[in-house]
């Protein structure tokens, strides 16, 4: 079981946002031009982003001038002035660094975190480390995030890890094609029960599935799912989840 990050609201917040596996890229400028504009219109005191906020990031050093990248990281930084905003990596944008996040004032958020506001403890999480029935992507999730398989990757030029990544996400989308969301992986109900009586939490926040929903774990324990996000199709997706002192309440963007 990963240890617990215990992260405490600040006591003047009133109002916390999250949203996940928005996916962005240079290919969907409509979910981009929603997410800026949620970003610069949203009252939250803080926003936690819970992971693939972009399709796939390849490296830090792809944030040039002209670039996608670099736009992203320009909006990003102008929010930051306005509100505490921290950033949990996700299975496509693991490679973003500290640093690079230090550089749009976000905050770098552990996966997983307690987040501890209005009385509440909420467990935190991307939610892929959950997904234990898919083992062959366990066995990825392991191999990629080590210290050795990022080094080697960072090392190709930037248009060389384009390639790998197109191929990476391709052969993640054929696996899926066909296949109703129902019958995508989902996270282990036991195990994520598990890890909220370990975190003395009874309410968890997670991504990664694309089922937006809440609902019961276990007796005792609620889970509430993001939705993920996609303004370039019929009909458009885009909802936050919101927490205030009253609970949670689910915001769609878009009519």
């Amino acid at each position: 079981m990963p240890p617990f990050h215990e992260l405490k609201a600040e006591p003047s917040w009133r109002l916390i946002e999250f949203i996940s596996d928005l996916h962005l890229s240079e290919l969907q400028p409509r979910s981009v031009a929603a997410w800026a504009d949620y970003l610069r219109g949203s009252r939250a005191d803080a926003i936690y982003i819970l992971g693939d906020l972009f399709e796939v990031w390849i490296g830090d050093d792809a944030r040039q001038p002209g670039r996608f990248e670099q736009a992203a990281a320009d909006v990003l930084a102008q929010a930051a002035q306005r509100r505490a905003i921290s950033f949990m990596a996700g299975n496509r944008d693991f490679l973003l660094s500290d640093e690079m996040l230090r550089a749009c004032g976000m905050s770098a958020l552990p996966d997983p975190t307690v987040l501890c506001a209005f009385d509440r403890r909420v467990l935190l999480t991307h939610g892929d480390a959950l997904c234990l029935s898919d083992t062959a992507y366990q066995a990825f999730r392991t191999q990629v995030r080590g210290d050795a398989w990022r080094a080697d990757f960072l090392r190709h030029p930037l248009a060389e890890r384009e390639n790998l990544a197109r191929q990476m996400r391709d052969a993640s989308e054929a696996n899926k094609r066909g296949k109703p969301v129902a019958d995508w992986s989902d996270v282990d109900a036991g195990a994520a029960a598990a890890w909220l009586r370990a975190a003395g939490s009874q309410e968890m926040v997670h991504g990664h599935t694309h089922r937006p929903g809440s609902e019961a774990l276990a007796p005792g324990f609620t889970r509430h799912v993001l939705s993920d996000w996609d303004c370039d199709v019929s009909p458009a997706r885009a909802q936050v989840l919101r927490l205030t002192r009253e609970g949670f309440a689910r915001i769609d963007l878009v009519p």
